[in-house]
C-alpha cells in the first residue's frame, strides 16, 4: 500500500526533485490516497469486477472505501476488525508510538535506519493495543517467581527487534498518520448516510477481546451497511485475532459466499419459473 516499504511509493523512494530518499519529506497520506492507488492499478490491469474484496484493521479501512468509491464494482466485501472512522483511542495509540520515535535522538537524521530504536518501542507499544491481557497472561507468565529476565519483557524486546529487520520508521510513523486520519464521511457527508450507499454484499466481523477496534465498531458497520451480516469470532487474541483465528473466519466466509450462491440460485429460479 502507499507509503508501505514494500514495492510502492514510500519515504525511502527516490525523490526526483533531489535524486536522494524522500525520508521525513514523505507527505502525509490518507486511507483514501491508498484506494486511489488500488483503483488506478486495477485500470491498469483492467479488472472489470472484483467478486470479494476482504480486508482487516487497516486493510478493512481500505477496503471499505473501495466499496463507498465504486459501490457498483464490488459483489462481495468482508470488513474484518475494522471502522468507519478511526476513534480517539486508536488516534491516542499511534500518537504514543509516535512519540517513542520521536524520542529517538536518531529520528531527525536523514539515513534509512533513522529512529529505529524508536520504532522498536512503539512496536511494543502498538502489541499492547493488538493483543489482550488474556493473551499474555497465557503466554507470557513466568512459571515460578524471577526477579529478572521476564518472559514479558523479552518477548516485548524481540517483538521491536523483529520489525525493526522487516520495516524502517519512515513509513511507521506514515502509515500510523494515515490509519488517524480515517473517515468515511470526511467531506462526504453524515458516516450514516456514506455507509448506506455500498451496494455490495457485505459481511462484518469482530473479534471478541479486541481492544483497538472494540466489536461495537463493527457492529455499527453492520448496522449502516444495506443488509449486511455480522459475525463475531470468540478468540483470547485480541485484534490479532483475526490473523491468528484463521480456520474460524475461514468458515465465517465460506458460510457468506454459500450464502450468496444459494441466494442467487434461489432467484434464478424464481425468474426461470
Amino acid at each position: 500500500m502507499l507509503g508501505s516499504c514494500y514495492g510502492t511509493t514510500g519515504p525511502l523512494t527516490e525523490n526526483p526533485g533531489t535524486g536522494g530518499y524522500y525520508f521525513h519529506d514523505f507527505p502525509e497520506i490518507t486511507i483514501r490516497d491508498m484506494v486511489a492507488a488500488h483503483e488506478a492499478l486495477r485500470r491498469h490491469l483492467k479488472i472489470e469486477r472484483i467478486h470479494l474484496l476482504i480486508g482487516g484493521s487497516l486493510g478493512g479501512q481500505q477496503a471499505l472505501e473501495w466499496a463507498i468509491l465504486q459501490p457498483k464494482l464490488i459483489d462481495h466485501l468482508a470488513l474484518i476488525a475494522t471502522n468507519a472512522r478511526h476513534s480517539a483511542w486508536g488516534i491516542a495509540f499511534n500518537e504514543s508510538q509516535r512519540m517513542a520515535i520521536e524520542a529517538d535522538s536518531t529520528w531527525y537524521r536523514r539515513y534509512p535506519e533513522a529512529g529505529d530504536a524508536g520504532m522498536r518501542a512503539a512496536r511494543a507499544v502498538a502489541l499492547l493495543s493488538y493483543r489482550h491481557y488474556d493473551t499474555y497472561a497465557g503466554a507470557q507468565t513466568d512459571p515460578e517467581p524471577v526477579l529478572d529476565n521476564y518472559k514479558a519483557v523479552s518477548y516485548q524486546q524481540y517483538q521491536g527487534e523483529k520489525l525493526s529487520r522487516r520495516f524502517n520508521a519512515f513509513s511507521y510513523y506514515r502509515l500510523s498518520q494515515a490509519m488517524d486520519a480515517h473517515h468515511v464521511g470526511r467531506g462526504r457527508d453524515t458516516v450514516e448516510t456514506v455507509l448506506s450507499r455500498i451496494e455490495a454484499r457485505t459481511l462484518v466481523v469482530g473479534i471478541s477481546t479486541d481492544i483497538l477496534f472494540p466489536v461495537p465498531e463493527q457492529q455499527y458497520l453492520a448496522r449502516h451497511i444495506p443488509g449486511a451480516e455480522f459475525r463475531e469470532i470468540h478468540s483470547i487474541y485480541g485484534h490479532d485475532g483475526f490473523l491468528v483465528e484463521t480456520d474460524k473466519l475461514g468458515e465465517l466466509l465460506n458460510d457468506f459466499l454459500r450464502g450468496s450462491q444459494l441466494q442467487s440460485s434461489a432467484l434464478k429460479s424464481l425468474f426461470a419459473a
